[in-house]
């Protein structure tokens, strides 16, 4: 049999539980705490600007560190917070084929993480590579678009980041067709199929 005392206090912390509860604040129209919580949420598009300022602090120590001038850009495009370095010579923060930029956009990206505790996707370009890359790739799938179109056949791209192969994938999707991803990487890509 349970002690008297006992009872008593689990019903009292089960009242407090019950009265800080949102629902239970809801159920008795008691919204104010609801609400209160609710606004001190920041908006998606706060939250993306706030990814793009701790990723401009830690890219611009990195900049001070590697003795590097460059001016920071940050904006929020679609669903994701973008930063971008324009300087001098930078050439050596983009690597051979991007391979540095990629790193240096994972490195911020867990940076993001570490302070937010969320997961990013923050696209970070370097003197613009990643705008000239997008431009480049769009005009390769509008071209196998259109042999696509005129043959009927699918047609396959060379091995390509996730980056790239999502630049192609939305080319795909605005021009009416459909693509889908294949092999494992390093040799992913895409398969451009027709209508």
């Amino acid at each position: 049999m349970s002690d008297p005392t006992d009872l008593q206090e689990t019903a009292a912390a089960e009242a407090t539980d019950a009265e800080t509860s949102p629902e239970t604040a809801t159920d008795r129209g008691d919204t104010d705490r609801v609400d209160a919580r609710a606004e001190s949420r920041p908006s998606k598009v706060e939250r993306l600007e706030q990814e793009g300022d701790i990723a401009a602090d830690y890219l611009e120590e990195l900049l001070d560190i590697a003795d590097l001038d460059g001016d920071l850009d940050m904006d929020v495009e679609g669903d994701r917070a973008a930063v971008s370095i324009v300087g001098a010579d930078l050439s050596q923060l983009v690597g051979r084929n991007g391979e540095v930029l990629d790193a240096l956009q994972e490195l911020t990206r867990l940076a993001v993480y570490r302070e937010t505790g969320e997961r990013s996707r923050l696209m970070l370009d370097i003197s613009g590579h990643r705008a000239e890359q997008r431009r480049r790739l769009v005009e390769l799938a509008t071209e196998k678009i259109a042999l696509v179109k005129e043959t009927g056949e699918q047609v396959s791209l060379s091995p390509m980041t996730s980056f790239e192969r999502k630049v192609i994938h939305d080319a795909v999707s605005a021009a009416g067709l459909t693509s889908e991803s294949e092999g494992a990487e390093p040799k992913r890509h895409v398969v451009i199929l027709p209508a």
